[in-house]
């Protein structure tokens, strides 16, 4: 069975995803204020620092989610955050979300951190199937997802509603085959014994809809 318990710092070459704090709150804010991010998340909600800190100090005691915060190895700067959510137990499945602040996007950071979730996903907790829903109006985050192993399986048609008019999610997945033929982080460690999911008061925090 998946130990989410256990949370892990993954090292990449460009990052390391290590487990999100309260204390990494404010390096975070910018990604829920900057009204691009909240276009490509589709984030309608607005959350307080108190509301935020709250959520994120309480993700060390989550046994089915993984939150991870996304640490720029160079400047050693909280950038974003990534997720493993929506467990399924029975069917070994989970969703995967990602999202930088303003300063963490477009420098090549999201893909490396993607594979670096998916790497502990399969390998360390023995999942088959990891999800993501992607915003039509995001097509760089879309390439970016299939850079790192993501094939298009479907779309929901009409599942955003923003600015008055109805935007498509595209769905995407990687499965545990598909990896293990090819997908897997090269270079990447885990470090000391950890190895490789966000919500406010039941509100989606960010969606997988923003790449690095």
């Amino acid at each position: 069975m998946a130990d989410f318990l256990h949370k892990p710092t993954l090292a990449g070459e460009l990052v390391t995803l290590r487990p999100v704090t309260e204390d990494d709150v404010p390096a975070l804010l910018p990604m829920f204020g900057d009204p691009e991010i909240a276009r490509l998340t589709g984030l309608h909600t607005r959350f307080d620092e108190p509301a935020l800190r709250k959520w994120y100090g309480s993700r060390g005691g989550q046994d089915g989610r993984l939150d991870l915060a996304v640490v720029e190895r160079a400047t050693g700067r909280v950038v974003g955050e990534v997720v493993l959510n929506e467990w399924d137990e029975g069917n070994e499945s989970c969703g995967f979300r990602i999202c930088f602040t303003p300063e963490g996007i477009g420098r090549g950071l999201g893909t490396e951190a993607t594979r670096l979730m998916l790497g502990h996903a399969f390998d360390g907790l023995g999942l088959y199937r990891v999800w993501l829903e992607v915003y039509a109006f995001n097509p760089r985050a879309r390439r970016a997802y299939e850079k790192a192993g993501f094939r298009a399986e479907g779309v929901l048609r009409g599942a955003l509603r923003w600015e008055g008019e109805r935007v498509d999610a595209p769905v995407m997945a990687v499965l545990a085959p598909e990896w293990a033929a090819g997908s897997q982080v090269v270079g990447s460690q885990v470090v000391g014994s950890q190895v490789s999911g966000s919500q406010v008061s039941g509100s989606q925090v960010s969606g997988s809809q923003v790449s690095g």
